[in-house]
């Protein structure tokens, strides 16, 4: 896959980038297999906003995606490669020897026609999903379990991968996008590869239109408000405010550290992503 730049025939398309769909192979989604996606606006159930800058956007529907994988020791041959518009990455629709069809995560190199596996018995290559145990150390991987048979939580954005960096006891040392270094289980399941669409962070959308299609609302910035508004807020001229920056109830929005120093999941992070 390969970015395109558009022609500057207006100022706003100057800078603007896109895909070129070249790994797609399908335009439609396979229907069974989607639902329809409520869209709350940022508004809760009183219908006050609690997420600023959301709203609008094309509609989309909900491809239902396997991320755990359970049918095991079954081959699947890979039907389609599909763009989703709910995630950054490629999703492909395999279709099991049962004729059962799922939708999952299209690691890079996928090709329509190639065979994936899930299991203890499924071999380590690109697409098949197996164990921790049965992964050899260094091996890019994706979709990654934080518990066994909860599914693929981590590492599933376009061009993530991590690696396992060793196995000790019960445990793999996994590197994370991040930098941390994280314990997980050894019988938790991981795919291999790395996810599809690696150039999706050098997108440049060229002008805020492209945003409001993606359901994303401008920003006013602290400083350009006044003091009854924002902390940051008021003075004369170009101020910044005169304090540290800050959310509008007064929150430290950089350096200060809101994590919980006794959260329980801080016992399996042998390296912070900061160090």
């Amino acid at each position: 896959m390969a970015l395109i730049k558009f022609k500057p025939t207006t100022p706003t398309r100057r800078f603007g980038s896109g895909y070129d769909f070249l790994e797609i192979t399908a335009t439609e989604p396979y229907k069974p297999l989607t639902e329809i996606k409520k869209r709350t606006g940022g508004r809760n159930l009183y219908g006050h906003i609690t997420t600023y800058h959301k709203g609008g956007g094309h509609k989309r529907r909900l491809r239902l995606i396997d991320f755990n994988r359970a049918k095991h020791d079954v081959e699947a041959t890979v039907l389609t490669i599909e763009y989703d518009p709910n995630r950054t990455a490629r999703i492909a629709l395999i279709e099991y020897q049962d004729g059962e069809k799922a939708y999952i995560l299209a690691p890079d190199g996928l090709k329509v026609g190639e065979r994936v596996a899930s299991g203890l018995n499924a071999e380590a290559k690109v697409g098949n999903h197996l164990p921790l145990r049965n992964i050899p150390e260094g091996t890019p991987v994706h979709n990654i379990e934080l518990e066994p048979g909860r599914g693929g939580k981590l590492v599933r954005s376009a061009g993530a991968l991590a690696r396992i960096m060793a196995k000790e006891n019960e445990y793999a040392h996994i590197k994370l996008p991040s930098g941390e270094i994280r314990m997980v289980k050894l019988d938790a399941y991981a795919t291999i590869g790395q996810c599809s669409n690696i150039d999706h962070e050098n997108i440049s959308y060229g002008k805020a239109g492209r945003k409001r299609w993606l359901g994303v609302r401008p920003t006013t910035r602290g400083v350009a408000m006044n003091p009854v508004d924002h902390p940051l807020g008021g003075g004369e001229g170009k101020t910044s405010g005169g304090r540290h920056p800050c959310s509008p109830w007064g929150q430290l929005s950089k350096g200060l550290k809101t994590r919980k120093r006794n959260k329980t999941s801080n016992r399996y992070i042998v390296k912070d992503r900061r160090v």
